[in-house]
């Protein structure tokens, strides 16, 4: 296969998985290497081992660094920072992609950024939802009340004291009169934590005075 018919066969795809290029493949070996040679010349970019995509000249479709968040490590969902960000709680803009995944901690590095993947157990891997991008991909994301409960726990030997002052000063939370503070404590108890759901508490604190 020479570059003109991959490029027409996967130009509609927002991903391209070395696996199934090697499927159609008689000698899978000299498809690894022309995989390689394409590489080296720009022609696809290695998101990480085994997944590419067309470079953005020859693309029909491009993936928000979402979709290729959930894609580059199966399972797991946008949460966070980024989702944090997402929803306007938090004001910088993040540059990370931050996720969680029921798999080891995690993180790979290409052209469209860095994504990060912290792991939390799999009873606590709920709270999430589906959108869909620009491209029309569909997205898995941390529910509001979510993101804040995974940032609350991956963060939790930061929250040892004063926990609402840091909650105001250092991460300066923003926008949480809409956030339901049933759902925080419903979703920290998951986790069966006891330390978060201490600060569960003091965060849901944080918002009825934040609503005052």
């Amino acid at each position: 296969m020479n570059f003109t018919e991959f490029k027409e066969k996967f130009r509609g795809m927002p991903l391209v998985s070395a696996r199934v290029v090697m499927a159609l493949m008689r000698d899978p070996q000299a498809m690894r290497n022309q995989l390689t040679r394409w590489q080296r010349k720009g022609l696809i970019i290695q998101l990480k081992r085994g997944i590419y995509a067309l470079n953005k000249e020859d693309r029909k479709i491009n993936p928000s660094r979402f979709f290729l968040a959930n894609q580059l490590l199966w399972p797991s969902y946008v949460s966070l920072e980024s989702a944090l960000g997402y929803y306007g709680l938090i004001p910088e803009s993040v540059a990370d992609v931050t996720s969680v995944s029921t798999k080891k901690t995690s993180r790979f590095t290409n052209s469209f950024g860095r994504f990060v993947y912290q792991r939390v157990k799999p009873e606590a891997f709920r709270g999430y939802r589906s959108y869909k991008d620009e491209a029309g991909l569909e997205c898995l994301i941390a529910e509001p009340e979510k993101a804040v409960v995974d940032f609350l726990y991956l963060n939790l030997r930061k929250f040892k004291t004063k926990a609402k002052a840091a909650f105001r000063e250092s991460y300066r939370f923003q926008n949480i009169e809409g956030l339901k503070p049933g759902k925080v404590l419903s979703w920290a108890r998951l986790f069966k934590n006891n330390r978060l759901e201490a600060v569960a508490v003091e965060f849901c604190a944080f918002v009825k005075e934040e609503k005052e």
